[in-house]
C-alpha cells in the first residue's frame, strides 16, 4: 500500500511544492512527504539522489523567495515582528549571528518547527547581504534533505517499506526537530568579564 501511495513520478512534484511553500505554511508535510518517498525508494523503486537534490533545490528556493519577498516588504514584516516579542528577539539574534559569520544558525533552524520561516523572512526584513545568507541556505537544504532521505532510506532498509518505518523515521525527524529548537532558545553564554582574566587575577 505504501509503494501504491508513494511510488511513480507524481511524488518528486508533490515534495518539490511542499518544500518550496513550507516556509510560508510551516503545517506543510514536506518532512514527511520526503521521508515516505525515500522509505520506498530503499526497496529501488525511485532514486535517492533525485529525491535528495529536488528536496534541497526546492528548500533553497522557497528561501530565496521568501527573502526576496521580505526585503520588498520589510515595513509591513517588520511592524508584524514587532508585535511579538519571540519574533523580535529571534529577528536580532539572527542578525547578529549573520553579522559575525555565525551562519550555522541557519543550518540549525532548518530542522527546528517554523525556523526556516523566521530565519528567511528575518534575513530578508534585515535586508541582509545575498552572499551573507544564501550560501548557508543552500547548505542547509543539503543537510536537512539528507538528513530526512537518509532516514526514510534506513527505515525502509530496518523495517521495510511499512508506514512502521515511515513512522519510526518521521520521529526521528521530530527529536532533530526539537534538539534544534532547544539549541537556538538556549541564551547565549555571557562573555567573560575582564575582572575574570588571569591577568587582572594577577
Amino acid at each position: 500500500m505504501l509503494e501504491s501511495v508513494a511510488a511513480g513520478p507524481w511524488i518528486y512534484t508533490a515534495v518539490a511544492v511542499s518544500v518550496l511553500l513550507d516556509v510560508f505554511l510551516p503545517v506543510l508535510p514536506s518532512g514527511i512527504l520526503v521521508i515516505t518517498a525515500a522509505t520506498v525508494a530503499a526497496t529501488g523503486s525511485g532514486s535517492l539522489l533525485a529525491l535528495t537534490l529536488c528536496a534541497a533545490t526546492a528548500s533553497l528556493l522557497g528561501d530565496l523567495v521568501a527573502y526576496r519577498l521580505a526585503w520588498r516588504g520589510r515595513s509591513r514584516l517588520h511592524r508584524a515582528i514587532a508585535r511579538s516579542r519571540r519574533l523580535t528577539s529571534a529577528q536580532e539574534r539572527l542578525g547578529a549571528a549573520l553579522a559575525r559569520g555565525g551562519g550555522v544558525l541557519v543550518v540549525i533552524a532548518r530542522f527546528a518547527p517554523a525556523g526556516r520561516s523566521v530565519v528567511s523572512l528575518g534575513a530578508g526584513a534585515a535586508r541582509r547581504k545575498a552572499s551573507q545568507f544564501l550560501p548557508w541556505s543552500a547548505l542547509a537544504g543539503v543537510v536537512w534533505a539528507s538528513y530526512s532521505v537518509g532516514l526514510g532510506y534506513f527505515g525502509g532498509q530496518w523495517l521495510g517499506a511499512t508506514w512502521t518505518g515511515v513512522a519510526v523515521s518521521v520521529l526521528a525527524l521530530f527529536l532533530a526537530g526539537a534538539l534544534a529548537a532547544y539549541v537556538i532558545r538556549r541564551p547565549p553564554a555571557p562573555a567573560p568579564s575582564p575582572s575574570a582574566s588571569p591577568s587582572a587575577a594577577s
